[in-house]
């Protein structure tokens, strides 16, 4: 059941932001996508891991946000 769980948040983290991404900079779409691969594989790491799916998913996005910003930034 977790393991299911698991699989369906991470599906809708990946698929949700795809077509909002249209009108946005460079910066902006890198941000939303890592936010949202950072929090998926975060919750999916933290949940298989024993840990609070919850917590994970907030550092992952948190981390995927910055670094997805980042990236995002550096091609503009």
């Amino acid at each position: 059941m977790r393991k299911r769980i698991v699989s369906l948040v991470l599906f809708a983290a990946l698929a949700s932001p795809l077509p909002a991404c249209t009108n946005m900079t460079k910066t902006q779409q890198g941000a939303l996508s890592g936010a949202a691969i950072g929090a998926g594989a975060g919750a999916g790491i933290s949940a298989l891991a024993g840990g609070s799916a919850g917590v994970g998913a907030a550092v992952g996005g948190l981390l995927g946000g910055i670094g997805g910003g980042i990236y995002g930034n550096q091609k503009e």
